[in-house]
Protein backbone atom coordinates (compact mmCIF):
# COMPACT_ATOMS: atom_id res chain seq x y z
CA UNK A 1 0.00 0.00 0.00
CA UNK A 2 1.14 3.33 -1.11
CA UNK A 3 1.22 6.67 1.23
CA UNK A 4 0.36 9.43 -1.37
CA UNK A 5 2.44 12.53 -1.11
CA UNK A 6 -0.29 15.63 -0.71
CA UNK A 7 -0.22 17.62 -3.70
CA UNK A 8 1.95 16.85 -7.14
CA UNK A 9 5.72 17.08 -6.67
CA UNK A 10 7.74 17.43 -9.77
CA UNK A 11 11.09 15.06 -9.82
CA UNK A 12 13.63 14.65 -12.07
CA UNK A 13 15.62 11.27 -11.59
CA UNK A 14 19.35 11.64 -13.84
CA UNK A 15 20.75 8.22 -13.79
CA UNK A 16 22.93 6.48 -16.79
CA UNK A 17 21.56 3.37 -15.62
CA UNK A 18 17.53 2.41 -17.00
CA UNK A 19 16.89 0.08 -14.53
CA UNK A 20 17.12 2.74 -12.15
CA UNK A 21 15.41 5.21 -13.73
CA UNK A 22 12.39 3.42 -14.40
CA UNK A 23 12.78 1.68 -10.41
CA UNK A 24 12.54 5.14 -9.19
CA UNK A 25 9.86 6.38 -11.59
CA UNK A 26 7.62 3.41 -10.69
CA UNK A 27 8.21 4.39 -6.79
CA UNK A 28 7.81 7.80 -7.41
CA UNK A 29 4.84 7.78 -9.47
CA UNK A 30 2.92 5.64 -7.04
CA UNK A 31 3.54 7.91 -4.44
CA UNK A 32 1.58 10.49 -6.54
CA UNK A 33 5.12 12.58 -7.88
CA UNK A 34 5.14 13.44 -11.52
CA UNK A 35 8.63 12.49 -12.75
CA UNK A 36 11.01 13.38 -15.53
CA UNK A 37 14.17 11.77 -16.25
CA UNK A 38 17.51 12.19 -18.07
CA UNK A 39 20.35 9.27 -18.87
CA UNK A 40 22.82 12.12 -18.89
CA UNK A 41 23.71 14.87 -16.39
CA UNK A 42 24.12 17.34 -19.66
CA UNK A 43 20.12 16.21 -20.65
CA UNK A 44 18.90 16.81 -16.98
CA UNK A 45 20.44 20.24 -16.77
CA UNK A 46 18.35 21.08 -20.19
CA UNK A 47 15.29 20.05 -18.58
CA UNK A 48 15.61 22.33 -15.92
CA UNK A 49 16.36 24.85 -17.74
CA UNK A 50 14.03 24.40 -20.17
CA UNK A 51 11.16 23.51 -18.31
CA UNK A 52 8.75 26.50 -17.71
CA UNK A 53 7.44 24.61 -14.26
CA UNK A 54 9.58 24.36 -11.35
CA UNK A 55 11.16 20.77 -10.17
CA UNK A 56 12.26 21.12 -6.43
CA UNK A 57 13.51 17.53 -6.08
CA UNK A 58 16.24 15.83 -8.35
CA UNK A 59 17.51 12.15 -7.74
CA UNK A 60 21.20 12.93 -9.24
CA UNK A 61 24.01 9.76 -9.77
CA UNK A 62 27.35 10.30 -8.89
CA UNK A 63 28.52 8.29 -11.70
CA UNK A 64 28.17 9.10 -15.25
CA UNK A 65 29.63 9.11 -18.53
CA UNK A 66 30.55 12.67 -19.73
CA UNK A 67 29.66 15.28 -16.94
CA UNK A 68 29.61 13.84 -13.43
CA UNK A 69 27.21 13.90 -10.82
CA UNK A 70 29.72 16.07 -9.02
CA UNK A 71 29.86 18.72 -11.88
CA UNK A 72 26.33 18.19 -12.42
CA UNK A 73 25.19 19.31 -8.47
CA UNK A 74 27.31 22.18 -8.45
CA UNK A 75 25.68 23.91 -11.74
CA UNK A 76 21.77 23.17 -10.67
CA UNK A 77 23.37 25.07 -7.48
CA UNK A 78 24.17 27.97 -9.54
CA UNK A 79 21.31 27.54 -11.32
CA UNK A 80 18.81 26.92 -8.22
CA UNK A 81 19.80 26.55 -4.71
CA UNK A 82 16.50 25.73 -3.39
CA UNK A 83 17.04 22.82 -5.49
CA UNK A 84 16.62 19.26 -3.39
CA UNK A 85 19.28 17.40 -5.10
CA UNK A 86 19.57 13.65 -3.43
CA UNK A 87 22.28 11.61 -4.71
CA UNK A 88 22.28 8.29 -5.84
CA UNK A 89 25.57 6.55 -5.07
CA UNK A 90 27.28 3.11 -5.46
CA UNK A 91 29.25 1.35 -2.64
CA UNK A 92 32.93 2.64 -4.58
CA UNK A 93 31.37 6.38 -3.99
CA UNK A 94 30.60 6.70 -0.58
CA UNK A 95 32.80 8.74 0.74
CA UNK A 96 32.24 11.28 -2.48
CA UNK A 97 28.15 11.18 -1.86
CA UNK A 98 29.32 12.67 2.04
CA UNK A 99 31.11 15.41 0.40
CA UNK A 100 28.36 15.93 -2.17
CA UNK A 101 26.15 16.87 0.72
CA UNK A 102 28.78 19.00 2.09
CA UNK A 103 28.73 20.74 -0.96
CA UNK A 104 24.80 21.21 -0.80
CA UNK A 105 23.38 18.25 -1.46
CA UNK A 106 20.18 17.48 0.44
CA UNK A 107 20.56 13.81 1.32
CA UNK A 108 21.78 10.04 -0.45
CA UNK A 109 20.24 6.71 -1.65
CA UNK A 110 23.15 3.89 -1.62
CA UNK A 111 22.77 1.22 -4.46
CA UNK A 112 21.26 -1.34 -4.82
CA UNK A 113 18.63 0.49 -2.37
CA UNK A 114 15.36 -0.98 -1.58
CA UNK A 115 11.43 1.25 -2.45
CA UNK A 116 11.93 1.74 1.17
CA UNK A 117 14.84 4.00 1.04
CA UNK A 118 13.27 6.13 -1.94
CA UNK A 119 10.02 6.78 -0.20
CA UNK A 120 11.59 7.88 2.94
CA UNK A 121 14.12 10.24 1.75
CA UNK A 122 11.18 11.25 -1.07
CA UNK A 123 9.04 12.18 1.32
CA UNK A 124 11.12 13.97 3.77
CA UNK A 125 12.35 16.31 0.89
CA UNK A 126 8.63 16.70 0.32
CA UNK A 127 8.19 17.66 4.03
CA UNK A 128 11.10 19.71 4.11
CA UNK A 129 9.17 21.99 0.83
CA UNK A 130 6.56 22.08 2.64
CA UNK A 131 7.50 23.20 5.80
CA UNK A 132 9.98 26.09 4.24
CA UNK A 133 6.94 27.35 1.62
CA UNK A 134 4.64 27.60 4.95
CA UNK A 135 7.65 29.32 6.62
CA UNK A 136 8.44 32.01 3.43
CA UNK A 137 4.60 32.14 3.51
CA UNK A 138 4.12 33.13 7.24
CA UNK A 139 7.47 35.49 7.06
CA UNK A 140 5.20 37.69 4.21
CA UNK A 141 2.12 37.99 5.75
CA UNK A 142 4.09 39.21 8.81
CA UNK A 143 5.55 41.73 7.03
CA UNK A 144 2.69 42.75 5.11
CA UNK A 145 0.81 42.91 8.64
CA UNK A 146 3.40 45.29 9.99
CA UNK A 147 3.35 47.91 7.39
CA UNK A 148 -0.06 48.04 8.90
CA UNK A 149 0.78 48.39 12.22
CA UNK A 150 -0.66 52.38 13.00
CA UNK A 151 -3.86 51.80 11.52
CA UNK A 152 -5.23 48.50 12.69
CA UNK A 153 -2.72 48.26 16.07
CA UNK A 154 -5.48 45.80 17.40
CA UNK A 155 -6.12 43.52 14.86
CA UNK A 156 -2.52 43.09 14.51
CA UNK A 157 -1.73 42.34 18.27
CA UNK A 158 -4.16 39.55 17.77
CA UNK A 159 -1.76 38.21 15.19
CA UNK A 160 1.15 38.47 16.74
CA UNK A 161 -0.16 37.56 19.83
CA UNK A 162 -0.97 33.97 18.31
CA UNK A 163 2.06 32.93 16.37
CA UNK A 164 4.03 30.21 17.73
CA UNK A 165 7.08 31.98 17.12
CA UNK A 166 8.70 34.64 18.99
CA UNK A 167 7.72 38.44 18.29
CA UNK A 168 9.62 41.43 19.18
CA UNK A 169 8.80 44.73 17.68
CA UNK A 170 11.80 48.10 18.54
CA UNK A 171 11.00 51.66 17.78
CA UNK A 172 13.77 53.62 16.01
CA UNK A 173 15.34 53.92 19.70
CA UNK A 174 15.71 50.60 20.21
CA UNK A 175 12.87 50.31 23.48
CA UNK A 176 10.50 46.85 23.25
CA UNK A 177 7.12 48.30 21.37
CA UNK A 178 5.23 45.07 20.98
CA UNK A 179 6.13 41.47 22.05
CA UNK A 180 4.20 38.37 22.38
CA UNK A 181 3.53 35.56 25.00
CA UNK A 182 5.88 32.99 22.36
CA UNK A 183 8.49 35.71 23.00
CA UNK A 184 8.32 35.51 26.64
CA UNK A 185 7.89 31.91 27.43
CA UNK A 186 11.04 31.24 25.06
CA UNK A 187 13.29 33.19 27.26
CA UNK A 188 11.93 32.35 30.75
CA UNK A 189 9.86 35.80 31.45
CA UNK A 190 7.00 36.76 33.19
CA UNK A 191 4.39 36.22 31.30
CA UNK A 192 2.68 39.66 32.27
CA UNK A 193 6.40 41.10 31.79
CA UNK A 194 5.48 44.81 29.79
CA UNK A 195 7.14 46.39 26.74
CA UNK A 196 8.69 49.82 27.16
CA UNK A 197 12.19 48.75 27.92
CA UNK A 198 15.22 48.95 26.16
CA UNK A 199 15.84 45.16 24.19
CA UNK A 200 18.94 44.71 26.80
CA UNK A 201 16.99 44.85 29.31
CA UNK A 202 14.84 41.07 28.33
CA UNK A 203 18.18 39.53 27.02
CA UNK A 204 21.29 39.15 28.01
CA UNK A 205 23.41 38.61 24.43
CA UNK A 206 24.75 41.96 24.16
CA UNK A 207 26.06 41.23 20.48
CA UNK A 208 22.38 40.62 19.54
CA UNK A 209 21.08 43.45 21.16
CA UNK A 210 23.65 45.89 19.74
CA UNK A 211 22.61 44.05 16.61
CA UNK A 212 18.56 44.81 16.73
CA UNK A 213 19.63 48.64 18.20
CA UNK A 214 21.57 48.92 15.14
CA UNK A 215 18.79 47.77 12.85
CA UNK A 216 16.03 49.89 14.86
CA UNK A 217 18.48 53.08 14.40
CA UNK A 218 18.63 52.47 10.43
CA UNK A 219 22.06 51.57 10.50
CA UNK A 220 22.12 48.31 8.83
CA UNK A 221 19.20 46.65 7.09
CA UNK A 222 18.34 43.18 6.99
CA UNK A 223 20.60 40.29 8.97
CA UNK A 224 22.96 39.17 6.53
CA UNK A 225 22.71 35.82 8.25
CA UNK A 226 20.47 34.27 10.60
CA UNK A 227 21.76 34.87 14.78
CA UNK A 228 21.69 31.80 16.50
CA UNK A 229 21.63 31.75 20.27
CA UNK A 230 22.14 28.71 23.01
CA UNK A 231 19.55 29.01 26.02
CA UNK A 232 20.43 27.44 29.45
CA UNK A 233 18.04 25.02 29.00
CA UNK A 234 19.85 23.43 26.16
CA UNK A 235 17.60 24.98 23.59
CA UNK A 236 18.48 26.47 20.41
CA UNK A 237 16.84 29.53 19.01
CA UNK A 238 17.28 31.35 15.45
CA UNK A 239 16.40 34.85 15.16
CA UNK A 240 15.56 36.60 11.73
CA UNK A 241 15.36 40.95 11.94
CA UNK A 242 14.29 43.41 9.82
CA UNK A 243 13.93 47.40 9.80
CA UNK A 244 10.56 48.46 9.65
CA UNK A 245 10.13 51.24 7.51
CA UNK A 246 7.33 53.89 6.97
CA UNK A 247 5.65 55.03 3.14
CA UNK A 248 8.43 57.76 3.05
CA UNK A 249 11.21 55.31 3.31
CA UNK A 250 12.35 56.45 7.73
CA UNK A 251 12.96 53.83 9.72
CA UNK A 252 10.42 53.21 12.57
CA UNK A 253 12.39 50.51 14.48
CA UNK A 254 13.20 46.76 13.73
CA UNK A 255 11.12 43.58 14.11
CA UNK A 256 12.60 40.38 15.29
CA UNK A 257 11.24 36.78 14.53
CA UNK A 258 12.55 33.97 16.79
CA UNK A 259 12.33 30.30 15.90
CA UNK A 260 13.22 27.69 17.94
CA UNK A 261 15.78 25.52 16.05
CA UNK A 262 16.43 22.63 18.75
CA UNK A 263 15.17 19.99 16.69
CA UNK A 264 17.38 21.14 13.85
CA UNK A 265 20.43 21.04 16.32
CA UNK A 266 19.74 17.53 17.74
CA UNK A 267 19.74 15.99 13.85
CA UNK A 268 22.72 18.24 13.11
CA UNK A 269 24.35 16.11 15.82
CA UNK A 270 22.82 12.86 14.53
CA UNK A 271 24.00 13.51 11.01
CA UNK A 272 27.83 14.44 12.84
CA UNK A 273 27.38 11.24 14.70
CA UNK A 274 26.66 8.90 11.23
CA UNK A 275 29.65 10.74 9.57
CA UNK A 276 31.68 9.49 12.09
CA UNK A 277 30.32 6.53 12.10
CA UNK A 278 30.90 5.71 8.57
CA UNK A 279 34.70 6.81 9.11
CA UNK A 280 34.95 4.67 11.51
CA UNK A 281 32.91 1.72 10.53
CA UNK A 282 33.82 1.55 7.09
CA UNK A 283 37.74 2.81 6.37
CA UNK A 284 39.29 -0.49 7.52
CA UNK A 285 36.49 -2.86 5.07
CA UNK A 286 36.23 -0.37 2.18
CA UNK A 287 40.34 -0.92 2.23
CA UNK A 288 39.57 -4.44 2.34
CA UNK A 289 36.99 -4.43 -0.45
CA UNK A 290 39.65 -1.93 -2.43
CA UNK A 291 42.58 -4.56 -2.32
CA UNK A 292 40.61 -7.74 -2.61
CA UNK A 293 39.09 -6.31 -6.22
CA UNK A 294 42.40 -4.87 -7.40
CA UNK A 295 43.30 -8.78 -7.57
CA UNK A 296 40.60 -9.48 -8.80
CA UNK A 297 40.64 -7.56 -11.42
CA UNK A 298 44.52 -8.05 -12.21
CA UNK A 299 44.29 -11.95 -12.23
CA UNK A 300 40.73 -12.06 -13.89
CA UNK A 301 42.51 -10.65 -16.87
CA UNK A 302 43.16 -14.64 -17.83
CA UNK A 303 40.89 -16.76 -19.69
CA UNK A 304 40.70 -19.04 -16.36
CA UNK A 305 39.99 -17.82 -12.84
CA UNK A 306 40.80 -19.98 -9.48
CA UNK A 307 38.38 -20.84 -7.30
CA UNK A 308 40.30 -18.74 -4.73
CA UNK A 309 39.95 -15.81 -6.79
CA UNK A 310 36.11 -16.47 -7.17
CA UNK A 311 35.94 -16.38 -3.60
CA UNK A 312 37.74 -13.07 -3.02
CA UNK A 313 35.16 -11.74 -5.50
CA UNK A 314 32.30 -13.14 -3.45
CA UNK A 315 33.32 -11.86 -0.08
CA UNK A 316 34.29 -7.96 -1.74
CA UNK A 317 30.71 -8.29 -2.67
CA UNK A 318 29.06 -9.69 0.73
CA UNK A 319 31.22 -6.83 2.33
CA UNK A 320 29.66 -4.43 0.02
CA UNK A 321 26.27 -5.43 0.80
CA UNK A 322 26.76 -4.93 3.97
CA UNK A 323 28.05 -1.41 4.07
CA UNK A 324 25.43 0.14 1.94
CA UNK A 325 22.52 -1.63 3.79
CA UNK A 326 24.72 -0.41 7.36
CA UNK A 327 24.23 3.50 5.99
CA UNK A 328 20.81 2.69 4.80
CA UNK A 329 19.93 1.70 8.64
CA UNK A 330 22.02 4.56 10.46
CA UNK A 331 19.75 6.94 7.81
CA UNK A 332 16.62 5.00 8.61
CA UNK A 333 17.51 4.72 12.36
CA UNK A 334 18.66 8.79 12.86
CA UNK A 335 15.31 9.55 10.91
CA UNK A 336 12.95 7.34 13.16
CA UNK A 337 14.79 8.92 16.43
CA UNK A 338 13.96 12.01 15.07
CA UNK A 339 10.33 11.87 14.19
CA UNK A 340 11.08 12.93 10.58
CA UNK A 341 10.49 9.93 9.21
CA UNK A 342 6.79 9.67 10.49
CA UNK A 343 4.16 9.98 8.06
CA UNK A 344 0.14 11.01 9.10
CA UNK A 345 -1.82 7.58 10.24
CA UNK A 346 -4.13 6.52 8.69
CA UNK A 347 -6.42 3.40 8.38
CA UNK A 348 -4.11 0.46 7.62
CA UNK A 349 -5.67 -3.38 6.77
CA UNK A 350 -2.83 -5.34 8.43
CA UNK A 351 -4.35 -8.37 6.90
CA UNK A 352 -4.04 -7.55 3.42
CA UNK A 353 -0.50 -5.20 4.01
CA UNK A 354 0.98 -8.98 5.52
CA UNK A 355 -0.67 -10.79 2.61
CA UNK A 356 1.83 -8.63 0.04
CA UNK A 357 4.57 -9.07 2.37
CA UNK A 358 4.41 -12.34 2.38
CA UNK A 359 4.30 -13.08 -1.56
CA UNK A 360 7.04 -10.71 -2.13
CA UNK A 361 9.26 -12.39 0.23
CA UNK A 362 7.89 -15.83 -0.89
CA UNK A 363 10.68 -16.09 -3.83
CA UNK A 364 13.39 -15.27 -1.32
CA UNK A 365 12.32 -18.16 1.16
CA UNK A 366 11.65 -20.73 -1.39
CA UNK A 367 15.61 -19.83 -2.84
CA UNK A 368 16.45 -21.83 0.43
CA UNK A 369 13.65 -24.24 -0.05
CA UNK A 370 11.84 -22.96 3.09
CA UNK A 371 8.06 -22.76 3.58
CA UNK A 372 6.50 -19.23 4.48
CA UNK A 373 2.40 -18.98 4.91
CA UNK A 374 0.17 -16.73 6.30
CA UNK A 375 -2.48 -17.53 8.75
CA UNK A 376 -5.37 -15.55 9.09
CA UNK A 377 -8.97 -15.60 11.12
CA UNK A 378 -11.73 -17.26 9.41
CA UNK A 379 -14.44 -16.45 10.90
CA UNK A 380 -13.43 -12.69 12.46
CA UNK A 381 -12.73 -9.80 10.68
CA UNK A 382 -9.67 -7.57 11.44
CA UNK A 383 -10.54 -3.96 11.84
CA UNK A 384 -7.97 -1.42 10.58
CA UNK A 385 -5.16 0.12 12.36
CA UNK A 386 -4.77 3.63 12.69
CA UNK A 387 -0.91 4.11 12.10
CA UNK A 388 1.49 4.59 9.07
CA UNK A 389 1.30 2.20 6.75
CA UNK A 390 4.99 2.64 5.46
CA UNK A 391 6.12 1.93 9.31
CA UNK A 392 4.05 -1.01 9.36
CA UNK A 393 5.31 -2.36 5.80
CA UNK A 394 9.14 -1.75 7.50
CA UNK A 395 8.17 -3.39 10.98
CA UNK A 396 6.73 -6.76 9.08
CA UNK A 397 9.04 -6.72 6.33
CA UNK A 398 12.17 -6.56 8.90
CA UNK A 399 11.26 -9.44 10.82
CA UNK A 400 9.87 -11.93 8.13
CA UNK A 401 13.24 -10.90 6.53
CA UNK A 402 15.32 -11.69 9.68
CA UNK A 403 13.31 -14.98 9.96
CA UNK A 404 14.41 -16.00 6.43
CA UNK A 405 18.08 -15.52 7.31
CA UNK A 406 18.19 -17.10 10.68
CA UNK A 407 16.18 -20.18 9.46
CA UNK A 408 18.32 -23.23 8.00
CA UNK A 409 17.17 -24.53 4.50
CA UNK A 410 14.21 -26.59 4.35
CA UNK A 411 13.18 -24.42 7.93
CA UNK A 412 9.32 -23.04 8.19
CA UNK A 413 8.25 -19.60 8.39
CA UNK A 414 4.94 -19.02 9.84
CA UNK A 415 3.34 -15.61 9.76
CA UNK A 416 -0.17 -15.42 11.35
CA UNK A 417 -2.83 -12.71 12.53
CA UNK A 418 -5.20 -12.73 15.74
CA UNK A 419 -7.91 -9.92 17.00
CA UNK A 420 -7.97 -9.37 20.57
CA UNK A 421 -10.97 -8.03 21.63
CA UNK A 422 -10.90 -8.06 25.85
CA UNK A 423 -8.03 -6.14 26.19
CA UNK A 424 -8.23 -3.37 29.08
CA UNK A 425 -6.37 -1.05 26.81
CA UNK A 426 -9.19 -1.71 24.22
CA UNK A 427 -9.34 -3.77 21.12
CA UNK A 428 -5.38 -4.75 19.64
CA UNK A 429 -4.07 -6.56 16.38
CA UNK A 430 -1.53 -9.51 17.84
CA UNK A 431 1.22 -10.32 14.64
CA UNK A 432 3.58 -13.32 14.93
CA UNK A 433 6.00 -14.19 13.27
CA UNK A 434 7.15 -17.68 14.12
CA UNK A 435 9.92 -19.84 12.47
CA UNK A 436 12.20 -22.88 13.60
CA UNK A 437 15.27 -21.80 12.86
CA UNK A 438 18.91 -21.20 14.52
CA UNK A 439 17.17 -19.54 18.04
CA UNK A 440 18.79 -16.76 20.10
CA UNK A 441 20.11 -18.20 23.07
CA UNK A 442 18.43 -16.30 26.60
CA UNK A 443 22.05 -14.70 27.58
CA UNK A 444 21.51 -12.30 24.11
CA UNK A 445 17.74 -11.74 24.40
CA UNK A 446 17.80 -8.11 26.30
CA UNK A 447 20.49 -7.34 23.79
CA UNK A 448 18.73 -7.90 21.12
CA UNK A 449 17.11 -4.56 20.23
CA UNK A 450 20.50 -2.65 20.87
CA UNK A 451 21.82 -0.76 18.29
CA UNK A 452 24.45 -3.09 16.52
CA UNK A 453 24.23 -5.59 18.12
CA UNK A 454 23.93 -8.82 16.50
CA UNK A 455 24.10 -12.70 17.68
CA UNK A 456 27.60 -14.40 15.96
CA UNK A 457 28.08 -18.11 16.09
CA UNK A 458 28.76 -20.86 13.51
CA UNK A 459 25.15 -21.01 11.51
CA UNK A 460 24.96 -17.07 11.99
CA UNK A 461 28.51 -15.68 11.00
CA UNK A 462 28.15 -16.17 7.61
CA UNK A 463 24.89 -13.77 7.67
CA UNK A 464 25.29 -10.46 6.59
CA UNK A 465 23.52 -7.72 8.13
CA UNK A 466 24.15 -4.02 10.60
CA UNK A 467 22.71 -4.84 13.99
CA UNK A 468 20.02 -2.27 12.96
CA UNK A 469 17.16 -4.07 12.06
CA UNK A 470 15.06 -4.82 15.12
CA UNK A 471 16.26 -1.52 16.91
CA UNK A 472 13.95 0.09 13.76
CA UNK A 473 11.45 -2.28 14.51
CA UNK A 474 10.95 -1.82 18.06
CA UNK A 475 11.44 2.14 17.74
CA UNK A 476 8.21 2.42 14.66
CA UNK A 477 6.16 -0.43 16.88
CA UNK A 478 7.11 2.09 20.09
CA UNK A 479 5.98 5.33 18.09
CA UNK A 480 2.57 3.69 17.95
CA UNK A 481 1.66 3.05 20.95
CA UNK A 482 2.55 -1.10 20.57
CA UNK A 483 4.47 -3.29 22.44
CA UNK A 484 6.98 -6.25 20.98
CA UNK A 485 7.64 -9.13 22.25
CA UNK A 486 10.51 -12.08 21.72
CA UNK A 487 10.43 -15.74 22.59
CA UNK A 488 13.07 -18.01 21.24
CA UNK A 489 15.26 -21.22 22.15
CA UNK A 490 18.35 -22.55 20.91
CA UNK A 491 17.62 -24.97 18.14
CA UNK A 492 13.93 -24.66 17.96
CA UNK A 493 13.08 -21.35 16.83
CA UNK A 494 12.32 -17.77 17.15
CA UNK A 495 8.30 -15.86 17.58
CA UNK A 496 8.63 -12.52 17.57
CA UNK A 497 4.76 -10.58 18.43
CA UNK A 498 3.74 -7.64 17.53
CA UNK A 499 0.64 -6.34 19.16
CA UNK A 500 -0.69 -2.51 18.04
CA UNK A 501 -3.72 -0.95 19.52
CA UNK A 502 -6.58 -0.17 16.76
CA UNK A 503 -7.17 3.34 17.71
CA UNK A 504 -4.60 6.17 16.98
CA UNK A 505 -2.60 6.14 20.41
CA UNK A 506 0.22 8.12 18.51
CA UNK A 507 -0.02 11.27 20.45
CA UNK A 508 -0.74 9.46 23.49
CA UNK A 509 2.56 7.31 23.15
CA UNK A 510 4.89 10.40 22.51
CA UNK A 511 3.53 12.47 25.55
CA UNK A 512 4.53 9.17 27.91
CA UNK A 513 8.11 9.13 26.12
CA UNK A 514 8.47 12.81 26.76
Amino acid sequence: MENKIDGVKRVLVVDDEKDIRDGCERILRRMGCQVLTASRGMDGLSILAETTESIPIVLLDLKMPGMDGMEVLGRIREMNPEILVIIITGFATVETAIEAMKQGAYDFIPKPFEPDHVRIVVRRACERLRLTHEAEQLEREQQKTLLDLGAEKSRIRTVIESLPSGVVVTNAQGQVVLLNPAFLRQFGLEPDRLPGDPIETYLEDAGFCDLVTDISEGKRGVFDTPYEMALPDDRYLRARGQPVMSEEGECLGAVVIFGDITDMKELDRLKSEFVAKVSHELRSPLATIHEQLALVLKEMVREDTSEEEHHLLTRAQEKTRGLITLIGDLLDLSRIESGTVRNEPMPVRVDELLGSIVDFLLTRARAKTQSLTLKLPENQEIPPVIADPISLESIFGNLITNAINYTQEGGEIAVSLDLVEDSPAGPEVCAQVRDNGFGIDPRYQEKIFDRFFRVKNDKTRFITGTGLGLPIVKGLVDSMGGTIELDSAVGKGTTFTVILPVEDNTEKNEKIHH
